[in-house]
């Protein structure tokens, strides 16, 4: 036996709004495109991006912090208002799913 196991490691990421580390599939990938945040859910934009759990607590614990523009590397506010109304919707379904 070689000691190795079969299980393999799962990669991980901080969430920039309550900097929790959690499995990268457990968080919401977020791109700044032409100074908004959009959500990458399949994670296939290109440039910079940024995690956060996908809940409005840790959206405005980011936003709060600024954590998007530092996080992005990039100077001013950025526009979230997409990203709010993704995650008002995703949580407004996930609230009518459970019984």
């Amino acid at each position: 036996m070689s000691g190795r196991t079969q299980a393999r490691a799962c990669p991980e990421r901080t969430c920039v709004g309550c900097r929790e580390r959690a499995a990268k599939d457990e968080l919401l990938r977020i791109v700044a495109i032409e100074g908004t945040c959009v959500p990458d859910p399949r994670g296939t934009l290109p440039g910079r991006g940024a995690y956060v759990h996908p809940a409005l607590v840790c959206l405005d614990l980011a936003v709060r912090r600024r954590a998007f523009p530092r996080a992005f590397r990039l100077q001013g506010p950025l526009d979230t208002a997409k990203l709010r109304g993704n995650l008002e919707a995703a949580e407004t379904v996930a609230e009518q799913a459970t019984p």
